[in-house]
């Protein structure tokens, strides 16, 4: 599909479905939200769908009420799927990243659309825009509503949703990603009437004291290979159930390791639902996302990544780090 026919089938008030990953961070509630508010207002009739629940620090978005979630609304999500003249495929580059979803997905007629900086995409789409070096699918997002000549209908509440995007995949524009013409787009979301400030608050301001006392835990209880300059945080399934641990609670938790001036990789391990799931974060030219493909079943960025172990606990954080030390042979 060329770029043509997609901008023509959105001109004429298309049936189209947005679909992120699993566990959906600020960039993919942000790109999709961001995307629907633009496309609504052409006329399409939009729906978005998230494979799984989200954290609550992200409901403000607005069109967030309208989200249709897997596990709450099957029905409603295979008849928009099935019926949908284009699907968006935004932040995930593989059909496993959307998990029950993706067999959709690859079973509907409707044709597929990727917007994604994620490494090594799968090619199931009839339209692929891949860039890893972009900061934030938002920034891509923000970059084919430009491309489509459809920038004038980015308002406030488009531009935070966007801004909520970038603002969070770069670590609040901490991250090597982030780049001059990051900060153009983000001036312009602002000077379209977004509040940076309010969008912070919401994000980074909205800790219960539940979760100040896990991140405590967590700290108090991480491990660092000072010679590896790396650092290891863990909770367990026990850790889950003495402080009732809710979906968010452990967002960024893995970046605490890396505050660290002589750490270069920060890793958080996480009993959940009988895996462990891994998150990855590194600085500079250490590359997490080779070392997430090659020994935990993931990847990502080359300094943010994910992977997952089906052992225990304890198993995994000792592959881990035999790993590491192993480094020394």
């Amino acid at each position: 599909m060329e770029f043509r026919e997609l901008q023509s089938i959105l001109n004429n008030k298309a049936r189209v479905v947005i679909v992120t990953h699993k566990n959906p961070d600020g960039d993919a509630m942000g790109s999709s939200l961001g995307l629907a508010g633009v496309l609504k207002k052409k006329g399409c009739e939009v729906k978005v769908i998230a494979p799984t629940e989200y954290p609550t620090f992200l409901n403000w978005i607005k069109g967030n009420e309208d989200v249709l979630i897997w596990g709450n609304h099957n029905t409603l999500i295979k008849k928009n799927i099935s019926q949908a003249e284009l699907i968006f495929c935004l932040d995930f580059n593989a059909l496993h990243r959307i998990d029950e979803v993706g067999d959709l997905v690859f079973d509907a007629e409707g044709k597929k659309v990727m917007i994604d900086h994620h490494q090594q995409p799968d090619d199931f789409v009839d339209y692929m825009i891949s860039n890893t070096s972009a900061s934030s699918t938002a920034e891509m997002v923000y970059e084919f509503i430009e491309s489509m000549g459809d920038e004038d209908l980015i308002d406030g509440d488009i531009g935070e949703a966007l801004y909520c995007g970038v603002m969070t995949d770069t670590g609040s524009f901490r991250f090597p990603s982030t780049t001059q013409k990051t900060h153009k787009i983000i001036s312009q979301i602002i000077a379209k009437g977004a509040d940076h400030s309010m969008v912070h608050r919401r994000i980074y301001d909205s800790n219960t004291q539940r979760r100040l006392k896990l991140l405590g835990y967590c700290l108090m209880n991480m491990e660092v290979l000072d010679k590896h300059k790396v650092a290891i945080l863990k909770i367990s399934k026990e850790d889950h159930k003495t402080f009732n641990i809710q979906k968010g609670d452990t967002e960024g938790v893995v970046n605490y390791g890396l505050s660290m001036s002589h750490v270069k990789c920060s890793v958080f391990f996480r009993e959940d639902d009988g895996i462990v799931k891994i998150s990855f974060r590194s600085k500079d030219s250490y590359d997490v996302n080779e070392f997430a493909r090659k020994h935990f079943n993931g990847g990502g960025h080359i300094n943010a990544a994910g992977g997952m172990s089906k052992n225990s606990l304890e198993e995994t954080v000792q592959k881990f780090k035999k790993i590491i030390l192993s480094q020394d042979d």
